[in-house]
């Protein structure tokens, strides 16, 4: 299937590709690269212009109190909730509709390429570089977990550009299907909607898609990639019995340019695979994985935080004991438990006691002192005490 994109790469774009494409063996680089940038800037206008405005317009409260950090978050996960939806949408699309994917052995499916594939390939690169620039750029948010994840993302999705294992593009992207999901559950935290219904059967949504598309879909593509890309390294060089080309054995080695070119292997090569590029892809594919399961457990636990006991863990929150109050002292006198503070217009022994009126506010710790000084105090065996200012 040719490549479904509008319009093909600009001649001048192409050509100044073509020498970094030649020195990193990215051969098809040159026909996707206008896609990479394209998928860039898409990803990081909505990061810099749509996902503010958006925010600013229907959560105006919330997300100018956000501090930077929380702020970086929330415009993050508005651009993975755009790509994951977007690149998962494309990936069904192509899978559904590539005839020539469908058709491919362990030979394409290693070193075959379709338009269709690239185009996944662009769009999943394209997010990918934007995914390190931003994990760089604020590494101290996101740490190195992270970091190792957009790389092996980058380095994987790269590769198809041999092409290698480009057939595999759409069916590894899948893992974004639980994605829109994760998103949804982070931004009911900030939305203060923590242990609602909605995040409760998203929270099941989430697992369920989870589990499925990384763990279980993910864990056995691995197995086929793996099992795929082992035959191809014992294979050697290329043996073949065509009945176009007369009768060989299986044991006869062929020059590749007398091999009758298809669409599907036009950029094939040798089809030879050096250890070292198998063993970069398994192990890139072998951390993404790990990262699966290590996350999976962590969303578990998050979840359940969120949720009651039987299902959740969240413990009931206990009232603090209210502390008790402390006393106003006035010259080592406690007023707190004292008769009523006389005002100035009291009558009797009080009246000449002040000036003007002292008065503590209730539950309060200081004083408000209406005029200027006390004169005079009267103890409690009825006698003067000597005057002092009130501080």
């Amino acid at each position: 299937m040719h490549d479904p994109f509008p319009f093909h790469c600009p001649d001048w774009l192409r050509q100044r590709t073509e020498a970094f494409a030649d020195y990193a063996s990215l051969k098809t680089l040159p026909l996707h690269v206008h896609e990479v940038l394209l998928a860039f800037a898409l990803y990081h206008f909505v990061y810099v212009v749509v996902s503010p405005v958006f925010s600013r317009y229907f959560f105006p409260r919330i997300y100018k109190t956000l501090n930077a950090r929380t702020k970086l978050n929330w415009d993050v996960h508005n651009v993975s909730f755009v790509q994951s939806t977007l690149i998962c949408i494309l990936a069904l699309w192509v899978i559904a509709k590539d005839e020539e994917r469908s058709e491919m052995n362990w030979l394409g499916k290693v070193h075959g390429y379709t338009g269709a594939g690239g185009l996944i390939q662009a769009f999943a690169g394209g997010y990918f570089l934007w995914d390190l620039f931003i994990t760089v750029q604020h590494i101290n948010n996101f740490g190195l977990g992270m970091l190792a994840h957009a790389v092996s993302a980058l380095f994987v999705f790269s590769l198809g550009f041999r092409p290698f294992v480009n057939f595999y593009a759409p069916t590894f992207i899948l893992y974004e299907l639980s994605s829109p999901f994760l998103n949804i559950h982070w931004f009911c935290d900030k939305l203060n909607m923590t242990g609602s219904k909605l995040q409760l059967y998203n929270g099941i949504i989430l697992l369920c898609t989870f589990f499925g598309c990384r763990l279980c879909w993910g864990s056995y593509q691995s197995l086929r990639v793996f099992y795929d890309v082992y035959r191809a390294i014992t294979a050697g060089e290329l043996t073949l019995h065509d009945p176009e080309l007369g009768k060989f054995s299986n044991g006869t080695t062929v020059d590749p340019s007398v091999i009758p070119a298809s669409d599907i292997m036009q950029f094939a090569g040798d089809r030879t695979v050096p250890m070292w590029l198998a063993g970069c892809y398994l192990l890139s594919n072998f951390t993404l994985n790990g990262l699966n399961w290590f996350w999976f457990g962590k969303m578990i636990e998050t979840i359940r935080k969120r949720f009651d006991p039987p299902l959740g863990t969240r413990k009931p929150e206990i009232k603090e004991p209210e502390k008790e109050q402390e006393q106003v002292l006035v010259e080592g006198i406690s007023l707190q438990s004292a008769p009523q503070t006389p005002y100035a217009n009291a009558s009797g022994v009080h009246a000449a006691d002040y000036l003007g009126a002292v008065k503590v506010e209730k539950n309060s710790h200081h004083l408000e002192v209406q005029q200027m000084e006390i004169r005079k105090r009267i103890g409690e065996d009825g006698r003067p005490m000597s005057s002092a200012r009130a501080a």
